[in-house]
């Protein structure tokens, strides 16, 4: 299973695409780069504090608590997903979740938060280091420090503790290398077997490596799935597309797929 931003989407957390995605005037392909962070960090914070309780604030729809029952039913599964929320995670289907080693987040996490220079990593929501007034903010080795100034955004964010370095969130920017570690899970499932089924779902399939995954992972004899309103790049080889959002479109899918 592949899936993009069309799925978050339909739980009210806007995409890159379109006037939509604009923040303050801003495109987020302005800010989500690591030459917007070295010149205006304090910038890239602010967008990614309200882009983080946006997310906090949304809740799973129809299409992820889907994918959490398909999970639940089939005997391999792996979901690859370009969105960097946690609406996955969060989602329920029978009293179930997706376990984290069944979730390969490709484009990073949005709550995880790490050094910009070392591997000093602090994971999930609650190490989610938002500066609230302005001051200095000094905690134990293992934690981060936060500095807050009224006159200077480069210290309205969190400082690494163990190096100093400015700390960022954990996600993919623009421009930026994929996480090795996540494309070689991806890769060592795919070397595994290939698969009967593969559904790809609320995504344009703008980038070559989720179609190859898409098209690499199809057995010869299995279907390749297309959930998505409009065509994408990847419906040349999509033996069934579904032109609907996933929130209606994969709740009657799985329920399909599993009555075979």
């Amino acid at each position: 299973m592949l899936t993009g931003a069309g799925i978050s989407a339909e739980s009210g957390v806007p995409t890159f695409r379109g006037n939509e995605g604009l923040w303050k005037t801003y495109k987020p392909e302005d800010l989500a780069t690591p030459e917007a962070f070295a010149k205006k960090p304090g910038l890239v914070w602010e967008w990614y504090r309200e882009r983080r309780q946006r997310i906090r604030s949304a809740q799973p729809n129809p299409a992820h608590q889907a994918i959490v029952k398909l999970a639940a039913h089939t005997d391999e599964f792996l979901l690859v997903t370009q969105n960097v929320d946690d609406l996955h995670l969060r989602a329920e289907s029978e009293g179930q979740r997706l376990s984290r080693n069944k979730i390969v987040q490709i484009h990073g996490d949005i709550f995880e938060t790490r050094c910009s220079r070392c591997d000093f990593v602090i994971t999930g929501k609650g190490g989610s280091p938002e500066p609230r007034s302005a001051q200095a903010v000094h905690v134990q080795k293992g934690r981060f420090s936060t500095s807050v100034s009224n006159s200077d955004h480069k210290h309205a964010v969190p400082q690494c503790a163990e190096c100093g370095e400015l700390m960022r969130p954990g996600v993919v920017w623009f421009g930026e290398q994929l996480n090795i570690r996540e494309i070689e899970r991806v890769e060592n499932y795919l070397a595994r077997a290939l698969c009967d089924i593969v559904i790809v779902a609320g995504t344009t399939a703008a980038f070559g490596y989720i179609i190859d995954w898409a098209l690499r992972a199809r057995d010869p004899n299995g279907q390749l799935i297309e959930v998505n309103p409009d065509p994408t790049s990847l419906s040349g080889w999509a033996t069934h597309s579904i032109r609907e959002p996933a929130g209606s479109a994969l709740p009657r899918l799985v329920d399909e797929l599993l009555a075979l």
